[in-house]
């Protein structure tokens, strides 16, 4: 609590009309959220590289932004770090009834647990009476694409809105492929239409890996991982034997490419 209270202090400071920095002075909520996600992810490649000093470093930045929205809200009058505490204190236990609810005699809990249910209570409670709920209410807008749609989907799943098995969801990619495909080879081409359908290939293909059981977000994320790796491999291997990449031809490239994949 002690290191707690002296991050809290710092912010405050920071923030202070008189004596405060000017950048941090400067900031607003909605200033701030690119700062945000941008540490989130570093904490996520920090533990992709499983470079655990970079991990306690990126928690500590992640944990700053949170403080620097308690003090804007405390300014504000709105809520202040306390406030955000206590409310997921609250969450987590609300949400988990047989871990922290009532025990029988003999210690077991009395609530099966029932996460999704909960949540679902939770986002009726808080729809405006004037207003019908939706499977999809509480499916943030902010999210990254390939987790929104994962997400989308896997509510609907959950009402019977799915294929029961993988190969007409394979069957659906294929589909949208052609689609891809019959916009190509209109003339004129229309740009358009063509991302309309580039979109409709790519949501296919995220529920592809939710079938499969896979997040699609992490799967590209290790394939662009896997790809610079491969990349930085081709351009070491041709500067090894005295080769610009940019004056090479596409099969010299390949080839490259090829031996690099048969290395790893």
């Amino acid at each position: 609590m002690a290191s707690i209270d002296n991050l809290l202090t710092i912010m405050a400071t920071l923030r202070d009309p008189n004596h405060g920095c000017d950048w941090d002075k400067a900031q607003t909520f909605a200033s701030i959220v690119p700062h945000t996600l941008e540490e989130a992810y570093e904490v996520a490649d920090a533990i992709e590289r499983e470079n655990w000093s970079d991990l306690k470093d990126e928690l500590g930045d992640l944990l700053f932004q949170i403080v620097f929205y308690s003090q804007l809200g405390r300014e504000q009058h709105r809520f202040d770090f306390d406030d955000v505490v206590s409310a997921v204190c609250d969450k987590l236990t609300r949400r988990h009834p047989h871990v922290f609810g009532p025990k029988d005699a003999d210690g077991k809990p009395l609530s099966s647990p029932d996460w999704e249910g909960i949540k679902a209570q939770e986002r009726a409670e808080k729809m405006p009476s004037t207003q019908s709920c939706s499977l999809l209410d509480g499916v943030t807008q902010g999210l990254p694409a390939l987790t929104r749609a994962h997400k989308l989907q896997k509510r609907c799943a959950r009402a019977g809105f799915d294929w029961p098995t993988v190969a007409p969801v394979i069957e659906k990619v294929r589909e949208e492929l052609e689609e891809v495909e019959h916009e190509l080879a209109q003339t004129p081409v229309d740009a358009s239409r063509v991302e309309d359908e580039v979109g409709d290939l790519l949501f296919a293909v995220v529920n592809v890996a939710r079938h499969l059981g896979t997040d699609a977000e992490q799967a590209l994320r290790a394939a662009n991982q896997k790809f610079e790796r491969r990349f930085r491999g081709v351009e070491n291997q041709l500067r090894d034997n005295g080769k610009n990449i940019q004056q090479c031809q596409l099969d010299e490239l390949e080839s490259a490419w090829q031996a690099v994949k048969k290395d790893e």
